[in-house]
């Protein structure tokens, strides 16, 4: 279990603990009224964290698709420069080959 599904289970917990609460237990209302303000924002937080990390989640799935076509670029390119380093060398070895016959002709 991961820490945010913890969290959010204990977070989970604790409202229904605060919704369980009754006024039989003769608290004052001042009592009540700031355990429904806690409550309330207990709860605006939780949704704010899950707003965010849907978020997170979204970019993050965003970067790694990012860089997976990174990745693929530069293996492409460097399949592109590995063919084009061999064709250079095969035309080295033309030339040396023609210098070579343009030599023994002129001898």
């Amino acid at each position: 279990m991961s820490i945010i599904e913890k969290k959010e289970k204990n977070l989970n917990l604790l409202i229904n603990k605060l919704n369980s609460l009754s006024l039989t237990y003769s608290q004052p209302n001042y009592e009540v009224e700031k355990i429904k303000t806690e409550k309330n924002e207990i709860l605006r937080q939780k949704t704010h964290l899950e707003k965010k990390n849907q978020e997170l989640l979204r970019e993050h799935k965003h970067l790694k698709e990012k860089i997976k076509s990174l990745q693929l670029e530069v293996k492409n390119r460097s399949q592109i420069e590995d063919e084009f380093n061999q064709e250079i060398e095969e035309l080295s070895k033309e030339t040396e080959k023609l210098v070579s016959d343009l030599d023994k002709w002129q001898i």
